[in-house]
Parts: structure tokens; sequence; C-alpha cells
């Protein structure tokens, strides 16, 4: 009996030890190729309120490296951070939706190079934020749709959809973001809003209360990638900024661009108006970043202020965001 319990013990350890130097030489074959996974949160964390933008910069020397990343399925673009007060790198614009769950999610970035590839995996808490809830009072026929505006504003969505399917590749806006219109702010970001006593979507622009007519800027540099007459929206003017940041300006008594136009920060692309569904003459001015409802005021806070970075446009290869029309 004690010669076979021996037995039994030299064999555990035995066993034992060969589990251990299978493990250990698994752990080096996968530091070797690479395979072994990074942890969440591994190469750096960000905090984000629901609606806000988060710069994501990622420390890479060589230029001629291809960023890209990953967050709730939705693409993020990434250029050459260019600021002279900033060590060199890429940074990247995540647009934290409206209604995107709070919690800790997942960043996944990609660098890219012709010799080699490695990915980076950052932390982004996201808060909840804090919200008004708006009662308004508007004709029946703008609230209770009949079959046939329902079926306008469905094609109207489609419209949208089909002309922003494909993202600019290119990043055509530069420093310094400018407010469209100067006015009082009647409509904010992310409110609830009670339609004649019925739940509607929250609010995914800002709305500018302003005279009719009062002169709208373009708030970067951009392409008019389509002007509409829209059922809820009036007329309006959709801008593509580059790399999935688009910006919309609605209920415009006139549009003075059309489809295709190249404009700059601050030049006059329509006047405010009260078409479609509103109470009175504002603009409601929204922004979406690689399908992601921000802000729009978020993008006066980022932090490229300085000098031109480039005349240039930069280049990025990226699959394209979907960027709807509002919903009733």
């Amino acid at each position: 009996m004690l010669n076979l319990y021996h037995f039994r013990r030299v064999m555990s350890v035995r066993c034992l030890s060969g589990n251990a130097f299978l493990l250990a030489g698994s752990l080096l074959i996968g530091l070797v190729t690479g395979s072994v996974p990074t942890a969440q949160g591994a190469d750096g964390r960000y905090t984000g309120k629901q609606g806000e933008v988060i710069v994501v910069k990622v420390p890479v020397d060589d230029s001629a490296t291809r960023v890209q990343g990953k967050f709730l399925g939705r693409p993020i673009s990434f250029f050459p951070d260019t600021r002279l007060e900033e060590p060199k790198g890429f940074v990247g614009l995540l647009g934290i939706d409206l209604q995107d769950e709070p919690g800790t999610h997942e960043l996944i970035v990609e660098l890219k190079t012709a010799e080699e590839s490695r990915t980076l995996r950052y932390s982004v808490s996201i808060v909840k934020g804090k919200f008004h809830v708006e009662h308004l009072t508007l004709p029946k026929d703008k609230v209770d749709l009949d079959e046939k505006s329902v079926a306008r504003w469905k094609a109207e969505q489609e419209q949208v959809k089909a002309a922003l399917a494909t993202d600019s590749q290119s990043k055509l806006w530069q420093p310094g973001f400018v407010e469209p219109v100067s006015g009082r702010r009647t409509g904010i970001f992310g409110s609830m809003r009670i339609m004649n006593g019925q739940a509607r979507n929250p609010h995914n622009g800002e709305d500018i209360g302003a005279p009719l007519g009062t002169a709208v800027a373009a708030t970067n540099d951009g392409m008019v990638r389509l002007t509409v007459d829209h059922i809820f929206s009036g007329k309006g003017v959709f801008l593509d900024h580059g790399l999935g940041l688009y910006s919309m300006y609605f209920h415009l008594s006139e549009i003075l661009v059309k489809d295709g136009d190249q404009v700059k920060a601050g030049q006059i692309i329509g006047k405010v108006g009260s078409t479609g569904r509103a109470t009175g003459p504002h603009l409601h001015w929204g922004a979406k970043l690689n399908g992601a409802r921000v802000n729009p005021y978020a993008l006066l806070d980022l932090p490229f202020k300085g000098a031109v970075q480039s005349a240039a446009p930069v280049p990025v290869t990226q699959p394209a965001s979907g960027v709807g029309s509002p919903a009733p």
C-alpha cells in the first residue's frame, strides 16, 4: 500500500509539472506570435457622457502607419496629429451617442504598417447624461401622420440614408468650429419630447432661436452632401466634414448652396426659417459622428484651435457610417 501510494504521488507531481511546462510553453509561443490578447483598457482609459465627443490619442511615431478603430460596432477614423504642442501620433474622434448604454465599453484600435500589425485596447466609460423633458403642443397633422405622410417620411429617410451611405475618406474640417447662428437655445440636445401628450424620440440636435431670414453659417469646411425639403426637418442642408463627421441645418427659409458644393467655415449656406415641423423661426443644428448622435456644441470644445493643420485633406480608408434623417 505504501509503494502504491508513493507511486501515485510521484505520478501526480510529474503530471502537474508537465502541465505547467505546457502552459509556460504555450504562453511563450503566444508572446512570440502576438496571439495573447491584451486586457481591456490595458492601453488607456477614457470617460465621457452621452452626446459628448472624446479625443483619443494613439502614440505612433511612424506616419506611414494605418490606424483604424471600432467602438460599439461603429468605425472610428484616425488621422495624424500635427499640433505642434502635442507629441507625434494619431487622433480619432469618438462620438458617444445620446442613447449609448452607460457603463464600460471597449475601443479596439488596429495599427498596421507594411511589416507588422498590432492591436490596442482602450476602456471607455459612458456616463448617463442629464436630459430635460419638453412638452410641446403642435397641430394634430404634424404629430399624428396619415398613411400618405408616413410613406413620404419613410421615403425621405431612405433618401438621406442613400446619400450618406459612403463617408468622405478625407478629413475636410480644419481647426476651429464655429456656431452657425447666434441666438437663444430653445431646444436642448437630448431632451425627451412630449408632443401633444405623446412621448417621442429624444431631440438629437440643438434649436437656436433667431429672427426669420438670419444668415446661417457652415460650422466648418466640408462638402454639401444633400439639400432637402422634408416633412419634419423642412428645408435643410447636410454637410460632410469627412471621416464620418456630418453637420445638419434644418427648418431653413432659404438654401443658398447646392449638392456637391465645397464650403468653408463661416460661409453662409442658408437662412433661418420655420419650414417643416416647427413652431417658429429657429435653426435646428445637428451633428453625427460615425453614426453617433452628438451634441453639436461639443465640436466647439475640440482641442483643435491653433493654426490650420493642413490645407490638403488627409486620406483614410474606412467603412461608411450610417446617418439617418430625424425621426418623428
